[in-house]
């Protein structure tokens, strides 16, 4: 039996099955615990601390994923897969995604309508995907 992860692969989906990296793993942690960090300094403005915590929140999603031995094709399937990458439900990863849908329409369309709530919102959820990531079990040899 597929799982989730294995039924999103294939022509014109989402996801590709690639075996899991340590150092790219790492990496991607190593940027998103950095951003995060820097999400909650209040000195900067509300814009770039929105940028850093989205960005944060993708790079350790995107770490999940790919222990998971998957590369996805678009950035919002990141957060989609939450559910099977890291047992999240509803409650972190469509804050995730309303913060794409954000991201978005301020890099296409300049409408970079955010306030203090969704970075506080951001960054909460973002913080629940780094605890989650730091329960997964280190990779062989490393």
């Amino acid at each position: 039996m597929s799982s989730p992860l294995e039924n999103l692969c294939g022509p014109s989906k989402p996801l590709a099955a690639e075996a899991p990296d340590a150092r790219e793993f790492a990496g991607l942690m190593r940027s998103g615990q950095a951003r995060l960090a820097d999400a909650q300094l209040a000195q900067l403005s509300l814009e770039s601390r929105f940028d850093l915590v989205y960005n944060a929140a993708h790079a350790m999603c995107l770490a999940a994923l790919r222990w998971h031995g998957y590369r996805s094709s678009n950035r919002f399937i990141v957060f989609q897969v939450l559910p099977h990458t890291l047992s999240l439900g509803p409650e972190v990863w469509r804050v995730l995604a309303k913060g794409h849908e954000i991201r978005n329409l301020g890099e296409y369309e300049g409408d970079m309508n955010i306030d203090e709530r969704i970075v506080r919102d951001l960054i909460a959820a973002c913080e629940r995907v780094a605890e989650k990531l730091s329960e997964l079990p280190s990779f062989s040899g490393s």
